[in-house]
């Protein structure tokens, strides 16, 4: 019979994972997420004040761009 001692621990399931990790987990998507749109929206306001231009292009632009990056950072962290 062979022996079962070289087997290597179980990977934790998500559902058996402590509740402080999801917490943590989760806190800090939201911080990154925060972080990409808000620099993308700050990087559009400074081009726009750069260029000096009326209607703020670069403001809308940048803003819709880091929403969508934020998004999918989100999902691709969460599929892990």
């Amino acid at each position: 019979m062979k022996n079962q001692s070289n087997s290597s621990k179980p990977k934790p399931d998500k559902q058996n994972r402590p509740p402080l990790e999801s917490y943590a987990r989760y806190s800090s998507l939201a911080f990154q997420m925060f972080a990409i749109i808000g620099l993308g929206i700050y990087g559009g306001v400074k081009l726009d004040q750069w260029l000096h231009l009326r209607f703020p292009v670069f403001t809308v632009l940048l803003s819709i761009i880091s929403v969508g990056a934020a998004i999918y950072t989100a999902v691709k962290d969460l599929l892990k």
